[in-house]
């Protein structure tokens, strides 16, 4: 019972990346443009995510930096705390994550961050 939650979305996030892999989403019309993208022409820190899992799954790290390199670290960040989560499962010890307010707002500076640079000329290379 207590690998139910931990599996559970373990299992969730499986499906949604098998379901990228096999549709690709560099072909139109199968998934939605941002809205951000679509009414300012500007890329959120999301932008390129799809097409970045999509190459990730297909083993192409190289697009898959190209398309979304933040994506590709939180994959990792979250492949990681998947493994601590299902090991204090079988240990039976409780899983909590706190993010202190301090940590809260690194991430969010980080985002915003990676948001303005690929947006720049310099920080083209961070586009999708």
């Amino acid at each position: 019972m207590r690998l139910l939650a931990p599996l559970g979305t373990l299992a969730g996030v499986a499906a949604a990346f098998a379901y990228v892999g096999a549709v690709d989403p560099n072909e139109p019309g199968h998934y939605p443009v941002c809205p951000l993208l679509r009414f300012t022409g500007l890329y959120c820190p999301g932008c390129g995510g799809l097409r970045s899992a999509h190459a990730f799954i297909h083993g192409d790290l190289t697009a898959a930096f190209g398309a979304n390199a933040l994506a590709v670290v939180g994959y990792g960040l979250f492949a990681v705390l998947m493994a601590v989560w299902l090991i204090r499962a079988v240990r039976a010890v409780p899983m909590r994550v706190a993010i202190s307010p301090a940590r809260a707002w690194g991430i969010g500076a980080v985002l915003a961050l990676f948001s303005v640079v690929r947006n720049l000329p310099f920080g083209s290379a961070l586009a999708p």
